[in-house]
């Protein structure tokens, strides 16, 4: 009898799931924010309350297994968010991280996630490398980036005979791969950036850039930054009169940054989205429902990615019964997203969320009839024009090691 009982039991473990493979009655999931840097307002806290709404949503489907939120602040720095990415996978068995705002930090991680097959989703990060030559088959890049950014308004306003830019860009990598990719839609529509200024990280004085740009010719400002760099630099520019003499457009910004400087400054700016609390039914209907969250906070566009991003890897993981990182992902590609907040999604191969894209225009003052009405619509990108071609970002995905 022990010699048929040790007989099944060697069959039993040959036909098992590898153990890093099974479906843990527990998922876990890290929010890795900025909760008091630059772009704290942009994600922060509201991250942290958007991915706990998508955890409510999915709880209600009946998912067969609880989900655990854990937080931490990387404070903009790729060590710090490397060590914390690494103790949650020793330590606490978590299987994705999600948000990772600042594109250095999103690489470093994203990197990190491949090495150890579970999934990043970079849903505040902009860099286009995450979907290009860093690519990986654990990677998930929800929002925007910065071609979409860059592109959709080089071309947009190229086409209102807007052509001479000059730039004022944060110097690393977020600013650097905006004006790369704005300048080269500028060019590819015969236009030109007669001028460029790179910044540090928390610049407080933006007067010399702002007074080279107004002398420069230049028709748009064009501002490669974000956070509270980019709400400075609107400030200043306000104050300068600036608007008067050129069209502003922000490459990056979010509505907390429209909220924080008011209509009276930023007027008449030019940016691009995916989402927008005000658009329809389904934006409002959440929309809502964070700010009771959020002492009347509406979300940011970053805070609706963690909440969409979440909500189908979770999905994923209950299709797939793993948390995997290259099968859930492969789950996550197999069928169109039906996603309340970006509309409908394809997941593609370079990690890659194709969804449409929005131009809009910020109102006047007089023009905003209740609280956070701050956008006009001028146009909307599908999203086989909104991003990058899928086989032009050198994107060559080599498998998770185990």
């Amino acid at each position: 009898m022990r010699w048929a009982v040790a007989l099944f039991s060697i069959a039993f473990l040959t036909n098992a799931a590898p153990a890093a493979e099974l479906l843990p009655p527990v998922v876990k999931v890290g929010v890795l924010t900025d909760m008091s840097g630059p772009f704290a307002d942009q994600v922060g806290a509201g991250s942290v309350a958007a991915a706990r709404l998508a955890v409510e949503d999915f709880q209600r489907e009946g998912a067969g297994f609880s989900v655990e939120i854990l937080q931490a602040d990387h404070q903009n720095k790729p060590d710090v968010g490397l060590a914390a990415a690494r103790r949650w996978l020793d330590v606490d068995g978590v299987s994705a991280i999600v948000d990772l705002p600042n594109s250095a930090v999103a690489l470093a991680v994203a990197n990190l996630m491949r090495e150890r097959d579970r999934v990043a989703l970079a849903s505040s990060a902009m860099t286009s490398e995450l979907t290009g030559k860093s690519c990986a088959p654990t990677t998930v890049q929800w929002v925007s980036d910065t071609w979409a950014q860059g592109r959709g308004l080089a071309r947009s306003l190229a086409a209102e005979e807007l052509k001479r830019w000059y730039f004022v860009a944060v110097d690393y990598a977020l600013g650097a791969a905006l004006e790369r990719d704005a300048t080269t839609a500028l060019a590819e529509a015969g236009g030109e950036a007669v001028g460029s200024f790179r910044h540090p990280l928390g610049a407080g004085d933006f007067s010399s850039p702002l007074l080279a740009a107004t002398g420069s010719g230049a028709q748009v400002l064009a501002l490669a930054n974000t956070g509270a760099d980019l709400i400075n630099a609107i400030k200043q520019a306000s104050e300068f009169g600036v608007a008067g003499k050129m069209t502003p457009a922000a490459l990056f910004i979010q509505l907390s940054d429209v909220h924080a400087l008011g209509l009276e400054a930023t007027q008449g700016l030019r940016l691009v989205t995916g989402f927008y609390w005000d658009r329809d039914e389904r934006t409002r209907a959440f929309s809502r429902r964070f700010a009771a969250v959020m002492n009347g906070r509406m979300p940011t566009e970053d805070h609706a990615g963690v909440y969409s991003a979440l909500l189908a890897y979770l999905r994923a993981v209950r299709d797939a019964r793993t948390v995997a990182g290259g099968e859930v992902v492969a789950a996550m590609r197999r069928a169109p997203i039906d996603d309340p907040l970006f509309g409908p999604t394809q997941l593609r191969r370079d990690g890659r969320a194709v969804h449409a894209m929005q131009l809009y225009e910020v109102k006047k003052p007089g023009e905003s009839r209740y609280a956070y009405d701050y956008y006009r619509l001028v146009a909307t990108l599908p999203g086989e024009q909104a991003f990058r071609p899928e086989n032009a970002g050198g994107c060559a995905p080599t498998q998770p090691r185990q």
